[in-house]
């Protein structure tokens, strides 16, 4: 089946579009580390013709620990994402954990993203449906890619033909993700753009006891691999300090390794277009 086109102001995601980038930092710590690495991400994919969305998080409501940060909340990240979009002209990308959320962070997302552990709530994917913004799926990882039709139903049953599916690996013993890329051929039969999150399918969850850890080495190859298999876009948390990051310090890259990797990939994608 053929792949649908997104469109997003000047960007256009799937079909037989160039490769599209989402990144940024896991969570927002501050509005000068959002807008600081939005902008270097910015130059890097001018420079390389990649079409950029910034993503960081204004609550992570799922932290392994009651003590772990979460972020600013809805109302402050909002602000920050906002400036972000604004000032930078790029578009913007958080995930939303409760319904009552979703109006709220419709008129400043661009897209919204339905985080991997609420992927098949079902109140959650029709107040996002609901909002007519981009619906970015993050698959989960207690799912087979071909469950996650059922989700895309969902989300269609309410009108919602915006759709995103991103995978992040799937759970393969206790602690422990793995990746298929089988799945991305699996999921882009669906007829919408799959991207690949190559930042969370390294993840250790709950890995450190009391905090998740991470592979942050294998970033580059699976995410090379991942292009070379076939998808439409990557998914990448970016920190220029990730050992000082408040939130998935140990499966983020350093800001100073994106470009080489994007470079990487670009070529890839080339020899394959």
């Amino acid at each position: 089946m053929a792949v649908a086109e997104i469109k997003l102001g000047n960007i256009k995601i799937g079909a037989r579009n160039a490769l599209t980038l989402i990144a940024g930092p896991c969570v927002i710590e501050s509005e000068e580390l959002c807008l600081t690495t939005a902008r270097k991400i910015k130059e890097i994919c001018r420079r390389l013709g990649i079409s950029y969305i910034f993503k960081s998080s204004f609550d992570k409501a799922n932290r392994t620990s009651v003590g772990s940060f979460r972020g600013p909340g809805l109302k402050k990240g909002l602000k920050v994402l906002e400036k972000v979009k604004k000032k930078l002209k790029i578009p913007v990308l958080s995930d939303v954990h409760c319904r009552e959320d979703v109006r709220k962070a419709a008129e400043v997302l661009d897209i919204i993203q339905i985080p991997a552990f609420l992927c098949r709530q079902t109140d959650l994917l029709l107040a996002a449906a609901a909002s007519k913004k981009i619906i970015n799926i993050k698959k989960g990882q207690f799912l087979a890619p071909w469950d996650v039709l059922a989700i895309i139903k969902k989300l269609e049953s309410a009108g919602c033909k915006k759709i995103m599916i991103t995978e992040r690996g799937v759970s393969f013993g206790y602690n422990n993700l793995v990746s298929d890329l089988r799945s991305l051929s699996i999921m882009r039969d669906f007829g919408y753009p799959v991207f690949y999150d190559a930042s969370h399918s390294v993840q250790l969850p709950s890995g450190l006891g009391n905090a998740s850890g991470g592979e942050r080495r294998f970033v580059p190859g699976l995410a090379r691999a991942a292009v070379a298999f076939g998808c439409d876009g990557l998914f990448i948390e970016v920190h220029p300090n990730p050992q000082g990051a408040l939130c998935d310090g140990p499966n983020m890259i350093d800001l100073k390794q994106l470009e080489k990797l994007l470079s990487e990939v670009a070529r890839i994608e080339k020899v394959l277009r």
